[in-house]
């Protein structure tokens, strides 16, 4: 069963060393227990597939006699002195001679055994084929609930949210790719969240990517897992946050942004009462807040998105082509200054207001529903300034780097 997304342009063919057509890469930290099984499984799958392959070891360090394990079985080793999952990983990635890579851990736990559907579905075109254990069966006791009722639903469902992935195990280690598609990705994260950085990244770039059932048993290590479900599941969201701008300050700033300005308006006229409850100028102020700090949100989230594109970390889109190519300057600190134009104006009829009546005290109500708007607008008039003007710094790198 293969779930397919949309296709990608043409790309330039690669050419492997050797003539190799597949590279078996496993990443090892102290896996002496089970590296030899799933070396052989390895190595039978490509014997009985009949390509040119290697079986390529990424060691990170082990000092269990995990390479020793790895030559004497034939396989290829290679050491990557900076550690982490996404390390191990990369390095390998780079030193790969194959065509094609299938990857997985060397816990036993994944079947080395049984990547012909991976195999054949690189040779199709698709260029990341992800494993899901979900419909290939999980073992019990191969997981941990917490994983698998909990983090890896909960982290597919963002991940397919932010970012329209059709892949439901975003993080099943057992995946196959296109080594010059991936390598073209410039994957940059050492740790556990590598697993979603290739997806991510490989959804933003358009390759083809398909999803094949797969299944997962108990490994068979003798020491502690690499795994800390916390840290590393907070690692994976921050990433996906991080990469997504739209969902972590657009959408939620253009919320507040909303809420506030109408919850502004509602009470600005006079003291409302609902239920006994009144809402005066201590709601408007909170309002005002809100419609202050979701604006900034929103343009926070439009100046990420178009700083991550013109850095060459995240796609272009409509939005951020419109924006670097057609916005101006002047445009902006037009709008700007009007809007502290219109809180001069607030301010300074609040302050006539205090001369006619002799500077005698004021009446809050009254006073601050002159006040409150007139801070709100002023400072989002700032706000704005601020982004017109590193907007145009955008402009002004990108111009530079294009010449």
């Amino acid at each position: 069963m293969i779930n397919d997304s949309t296709a990608s342009p043409e790309k330039a063919p690669f050419l492997p060393s050797d003539g190799c057509e597949l590279s078996v890469l496993m990443p090892c930290l102290n896996e002496s227990a089970t590296l030899g099984i799933c070396i052989a499984k390895a190595q039978a799958s490509l014997a009985r597939l009949g390509v040119s392959g290697e079986v390529l070891i990424a060691d990170n360090g082990s000092t269990d006699g995990s390479q020793a394990i790895a030559q004497a079985a034939g396989a290829r080793v290679i050491n990557v002195p900076v550690r982490g999952y996404g390390a191990a990983l990369r390095a390998g990635i780079d030193a790969a001679r194959g065509r094609f890579i299938i990857m997985a851990d060397a816990d036993d736990s994944y079947a080395f055994d049984a990547i012909d559907p991976f195999h054949a579905a690189l040779k199709q075109g698709h260029e990341l084929v992800m494993g899901n254990r979900f419909l290939g069966g999980i073992a019990p006791g191969a997981m941990p609930p917490l994983h698998r009722y909990l983090g890896n639903p909960v982290l597919s469902f963002i991940g397919r949210l932010f970012f329209r992935i059709p892949v439901r195990d975003f993080h099943c280690g057992l995946r196959g790719f296109n080594t010059a598609a991936i390598r073209a990705l410039k994957l940059q994260t050492t740790g556990m969240e590598f697993a979603s950085e290739m997806v991510i990244k490989a959804s933003m770039a358009q390759l083809k990517i398909c999803e094949i059932p797969t299944t997962l048993k108990p490994d068979g290590r003798n020491r502690p897992p690499h795994l800390r479900s916390w840290r590393d599941g907070w690692r994976h969201l921050r990433f996906m946050l991080l990469l997504s701008p739209r969902w972590l300050f657009f959408y939620p700033g253009l919320l507040l942004f909303i809420s506030g300005l109408l919850g502004s308006l509602w009470i600005l006229p006079e003291t409302r009462i609902v239920g006994g409850v009144g809402f005066d100028i201590h709601s408007l102020l909170y309002a005002s807040a809100a419609s202050v700090v979701g604006m900034q949100m929103v343009l926070f989230g439009i100046l990420a998105r178009c700083t991550g594109s013109c850095l060459g970390l995240l796609p272009h889109s409509p939005l951020t082509r419109w924006l670097i190519a057609k916005f101006r300057l002047e445009l902006g600190l037009l709008v700007a200054v009007f809007i502290v134009i219109c809180a001069l104006g607030l301010a300074w009829q609040t302050l006539a207001g205090w001369e006619t009546g002799g500077f005698a005290a004021l009446n809050p109500s009254a006073t601050m529903r002159r006040a409150i708007p007139a801070a709100a607008l002023g400072i989002s008039g700032m706000e704005l300034l601020i982004a017109s003007f590193w907007l145009t710094f955008l402009q002004f790198t990108l111009d530079r780097r294009t010449q």
